[in-house]
């Protein structure tokens, strides 16, 4: 509690162009190594690199998205340092005259709270490509396949003083950049990779310590273990009489250990000078205001659409807004069965906590939009009860079919025969005879409590098929009878 954390994020996201930036190849996922790149991402002599259009555009939507200025001129520069997977000895990015300058991001923490997140910059970038360890034997082979391909580095102010707020950053421009349509979101691809400068200093101190960077990291999840390990580091260091040195750290997220990396460098160390083969970027203003009339739903204008048209909490709108295809699903089930409010607590529940366990996304959901909502019918028109929803849902998850398929060869239809389940309420009443007795002379609040008991023996007698409703009537006349 004596120390202050200080920490601020550097965003790559990667663009969906379908070209690179400076080449027209390609920049499909998945293709064999270095067969997506071209004679200029291989850095060959004479070749001269030109502009992506469409990358320049979504680094404005962006711009426009985060209420950040836009400058009407640019300038790419060479940012020169030598390693495997960079071929040219530099990489093109911009240093002094970026695309994007400030901006903000609002966020609305866990406890309630809300903080806003200043930028400093975003710019673009070519990215580098890919080192690979594995079969090798001992050596390194290198994939030039994503060398090339466009990233905005997005730089945030040390606004963020803990884990939980750097999550909450992240995840508010994960759900912005999606929203736009300029990155495809996935993390496990590489589609978004975090830096996370930390630094400590006294509580209640103004000046920052000595910052350092934890690179590439590819999912929330690792990013607050990072933060926190690197913390707890620094602590220990000062603490200890030590000093924190500026340096470059490693954070491997399977085993939770992290290592130096190397010192860090600074500006000058990379010898930044404008790239000889690329004319400064003039954007004209009719550009910015085309782009500014074709901007999606952004996730705060939606979070509050939601809390409206579908009379949703905060909460459940926060939940349901933020990534696009989260929306997409919730507005499709709603679609389907008319039910806001279970389809947010389903969507919010039982499924978000398989996605969360597979670690997938909610497009590679077993259970579509459509399943989600017949299983809500199902429970609406009293075919099946609330409890047996999570076996039909589990089966569908399982591939078994869809819900009704599995309601039908379960066999788990809800019991709604009035005259046989009074033949069950009458024997578990007749079983049970001091519970009875107790449950007539006790006062109502205890009653209360005791109905559950008869409930369970009903529920146990038909194998949780039996409709509730009608077990609540039947054994309210009967025992108050």
């Amino acid at each position: 509690m004596n120390w202050e954390a200080v920490i601020g994020l550097e965003v790559h996201v990667q663009l969906n162009t379908r070209s690179k930036i400076f080449s027209g190849s390609s920049t499909a996922v998945g293709a064999e190594p270095n067969s997506q790149a071209s004679l200029l991402d291989l850095g060959m002599p004479g070749t001269l690199p030109v502009l992506n259009r469409e990358a320049v555009n979504k680094a404005v939507r962006l711009g426009l998205a985060i209420d950040a200025r836009i400058s009407r001129r640019c300038v790419f520069e060479r940012k020169n340092y030598f390693y495997p997977d960079l071929p040219k000895g530099y990489q093109t990015s911009q240093l002094a005259e970026p695309i994007i300058l400030g901006g903000e991001i609002s966020l609305n923490l866990e406890d309630g709270s809300e903080k806003t997140v200043r930028l400093h910059h975003a710019h673009l970038e070519e990215d580098a490509g890919k080192s690979l360890h594995e079969d090798f034997h001992g050596m390194t082979g290198i994939d030039l396949n994503r060398a090339g391909t466009p990233l905005i580095e997005v730089v945030s102010e040390p606004d963020m003083h803990s884990a939980a707020e750097a999550v909450a950053f992240a995840r508010k421009l994960h759900a912005i950049v999606t929203s736009l349509d300029i990155c495809d979101g996935d993390m496990s691809q590489g589609s978004m990779r975090f830096d996370v400068n930390v630094s400590i200093r006294p509580r209640g101190e103004q000046t920052l310590g000595t910052r350092t960077e934890t690179k590439n990291l590819n999912s929330f999840r690792f990013m607050e273990m990072a933060i926190h390990r690197e913390i707890e580091r620094q602590i220990e260091v000062v603490e200890g009489g030590g000093e924190v040195v500026q340096e470059t750290r490693l954070f491997n997220g399977e085993t939770g250990q992290a290592r130096t990396m190397r010192i860090k460098e600074e500006a000058d160390d990379y010898r930044y000078f404008p790239c000889p083969d690329l004319l400064p970027v003039v954007i004209e203003e009719a550009d910015i205001e085309a782009l500014r009339t074709d901007m999606p739903e952004l996730p705060d204008a939606r979070r509050e659409r939601f809390a409206q048209q579908y009379g949703l909490s905060d909460y459940d709108a926060g939940l349901l807004s933020g990534e696009r295809a989260t929306a997409a699903y919730f507005e499709a089930v709603v679609a389907e069965c008319g039910d806001a409010k279970q389809a947010a607590n389903w969507i919010n529940g039982e499924l978000a906590a398989r996605l969360n366990a597979g670690e997938i996304g909610i497009k590679d959901s077993p259970v579509n939009s459509a399943s989600l909502a017949r299983i809500i019918e199902r429970v609406a028109d009293g075919t099946i009860s609330s409890k047996i929803a999570k076996q039909v849902f589990e089966a569908c998850w399982q591939g078994e079919g869809s819900p009704d398929e599995v309601i039908e060869s379960r066999g788990l239809k809800q019991m709604s025969d009035s005259g046989e389940l009074e033949r069950i309420v009458d024997q578990v009443i007749a079983d049970n005879p001091d519970q009875v007795a107790g449950y007539r002379a006790a006062d109502e609040k205890k009653q209360k409590k005791m109905f559950g008991f008869f409930v369970g023996q009903v529920m146990k007698q038909t194998g949780g098929k039996a409709n509730p409703r009608e077990v609540n009537r039947l054994l309210g006349e009967k025992l108050d009878g």
